[in-house]
């Protein structure tokens, strides 16, 4: 136990308002983002584009977001989060305006792709550095809340652009769509910012010489965190991707099967909140590293199912093991790097980890096309989650918050 650690106070530990700005931001980004899914349909047949082409500006915003993310958490280390995320709330609803007035697909692809993408990557390192540098006791469940809002992005904006699209025409809906973004976001904005210098307690890492953004991102800490992340993502996102077409495969309907992708999504819900609840008592470290061995052993488990009540027994498990170990990785970062450059070290990683989201489901197309099964992809998709587990356990051990009589006194685990 450090003496002057366990006289420190945590005013800000209360800043709960910043959380549930940074969940309503979440929700409607990547709201906005999967609407697409809903408007495809309508706008093929409005327009007469392909719907692969159409399709493709989804994949033109998460390619954007990846590098985006990264110059955006530079410049909230720079100017602070607030700055950052209302030019991302402004670009957000003028994506979505400007796309709903393009006259061919290029312009679509590049207004709901492009700045889409640059858009929404302003919403995700930069509050969660700010989340993580606000919270000490109770940050794990303080970053899985903000990370919550992504997963009811499903269960609350796509339903109302659906209803939207059977009373309006697709260029109406997506017009309102970013009408409801400003509406939504523009006032969370107010509410987005960094926790005071003065307020924060010293991390056991932190001397009188800050660390520079350019040494963390060589240093041991960040290439062990970042390649982890990367693996994680790599790991779970085939998965996800093709566990329907792997299903339909097994003999169950299409309508079905896609169940099976939402059952995913509810139990990453409620995995988020778990984890972050048990990370706060046990730490941050061993429940990523939990997470990813239970993420990996319940990806190959897909291959053991082939009824809809099996596939949702696996679905529970792996959404809950993916879903609980995304949060962490933004408390893990601010348990190794001072808070004045989190942002910079939250893009970078989360550049790392937009490329391992990306690689899954190409390889697990390349795998079915070339051996005529999901079954390597599995395979391999728990070979990747087991490394990225062995990888986890090189993760610092830092100090983590445990709440004693009069929740202020925190705990060293070396």
């Amino acid at each position: 136990m450090n003496a002057s650690a366990s006289a420190v106070n945590y005013p800000m530990d209360r800043n709960w308002p910043l959380v549930a700005a940074g969940a309503v931001m979440g929700c409607v980004a990547i709201g906005v983002i999967f609407s697409l899914a809903v408007l495809l349909g309508p706008m093929s047949t409005a327009t007469g584009w392909s719907r692969s082409g159409l399709s493709s500006a989804m994949t033109l915003a998460f390619l954007t977001s990846g590098p985006a993310g990264f110059v955006w958490g530079m410049l909230s280390d720079r100017f602070g989060p607030r700055v950052v995320v209302l030019a991302g709330s402004v670009l957000l609803g003028l994506s979505c305006i400007l796309a709903s007035q393009a006259a061919n697909l290029v312009q679509f692809q590049l207004t709901y792709g492009v700045l889409l993408g640059i858009s929404i990557a302003s919403f995700f390192a930069p509050v969660m550095a700010a989340v993580a540098s606000s919270f000490e006791r109770r940050r794990n469940l303080a970053v899985s809340l903000v990370s919550a809002g992504v997963g009811v992005a499903p269960l609350t904006l796509s339903p109302l652009v659906a209803w939207l699209v059977t009373h309006y025409d697709w260029r109406t809906t997506l017009l309102m769509v970013g009408v409801i973004a400003w509406v939504l976001t523009l006032p969370a904005v107010w509410f987005i910012r960094a926790a005071p210098a003065a307020t924060q307690p010293v991390a056991e890492n932190e001397t009188a010489s800050p660390m520079t953004a350019s040494q963390a991102l060589r240093s041991m800490p960040f290439i062990v965190l970042a390649t982890t992340f990367f693996a994680c993502c790599a790991a779970h996102s085939g998965p996800i991707f093709h566990t329907v077409s792997y299903a339909v495969g097994c003999g169950l309907s299409v309508t079905a099967a896609v169940t099976i992708y939402s059952m995913e999504g509810a139990a990453g819900l409620g995995g988020r909140l778990l984890f972050g609840v048990l990370a706060d008592r046990v730490g941050a470290k061993p429940m990523l590293v939990a997470g990813l061995f239970i993420q990996a052993f319940a990806a190959v488990a897909y291959l053991r199912v082939n009824q809809l009540d099996g596939f949702y027994m696996v679905a529970i498990v792996f959404g809950m093991a993916y879903g609980g170990t995304m949060p962490l990785y933004a408390s893990l970062a601010r348990e190794a790097f001072p808070p004045q450059i989190l942002g910079t070290v939250l893009g970078a990683a989360s550049l790392l980890s937009s490329l391992g989201m990306a690689l899954g489901p190409l390889l697990g197309g390349w795998v079915f096309d070339h051996f005529g099964s999901y079954t390597w992809m599995y395979i391999g998709s728990m070979a990747v989650g087991l490394g990225a587990a062995a990888i986890a356990l090189f993760l610092p051990s830092k100090r983590r918050a445990r709440n004693d009589d009069d929740g202020l006194a925190p705990v060293l685990q070396e």
